[in-house]
């Protein structure tokens, strides 16, 4: 009588279908987590698929884990991307949403002035108390008589707003009339300068040239 052929070994991709197969089994209740652990330490000891079949036995619904097919590793699944990714998606939009009503509100109220993807010059009336401005994607320069000393106020969301000689105080304690520069706006920039730094190209022109000595 001749004796039965040995079975075959199996390899970690049984092992592992196995595996998948007691972890349903313990998401669904079926087995503890006790149960768990000494199954799947014996799955991932098994030799034949006779030990493996053993473990998955008494799973209700559950088939012997099948061979795979073919050697060609499974499609991965698309992975999801980072939280932080995710969040920035989604927060980015309400970002530039809300800039653009907070822009849109203050560029409307302008009086005297309002640069949209381009740049403009306002010249202030001497005795005029306050000056309202607003930039989208430009520049706005400001240019306030001589004096008087500039304030300036509101708020610029991805952008600037630069005073220098026009917002000093003049020396010796004098007191000068006070202009309030109102600037709001974003993604741009707003200058506001005296006559003379705006004879000689404005505050960016005046550093480039200091720059180049």
């Amino acid at each position: 009588m001749s004796a039965e052929p040995p079975e075959m070994r199996i390899g970690d991709r049984e092992r592992k279908a196995t595996d998948d197969r007691l972890r349903t089994a313990l998401d669904d209740g079926v087995l503890t987590l006790v149960e768990y652990d000494e199954r799947t330490q014996q799955a991932w000891a098994a030799r034949t698929q006779r030990e493996l079949d053993a473990l998955v036995a008494d799973i209700p619904g559950a088939a012997p884990a099948p061979r795979p097919a073919s050697s060609a590793p499974a499609p991965q699944q698309p992975s999801r991307p980072p939280f932080h990714e995710r969040i920035g998606k989604a927060v980015v939009p309400l970002v530039i949403a809300a800039t653009a009503v907070f822009v849109g509100g203050h560029l409307v109220t302008a009086d005297d002035g309002a640069s949209v993807f381009g740049n403009r010059t306002v010249q202030v009336v001497p005795g005029d108390p306050e000056v309202e401005v607003g930039t989208l994607f430009g520049s706005t320069e400001v240019v306030v008589p001589p004096g008087v000393v500039a304030r300036t106020t509101g708020t610029m969301i991805f952008g600037s707003t630069r005073c220098e000689q026009a917002c000093q105080l003049p020396p010796g304690g004098a007191s000068l009339p006070e202009v309030v520069i109102d600037a709001n706006g974003a993604f741009g920039s707003v200058e506001v300068v005296t006559p003379a730094e705006a004879a000689q190209g404005g505050l960016r022109d005046n550093d480039d040239d200091g720059d180049d000595d």
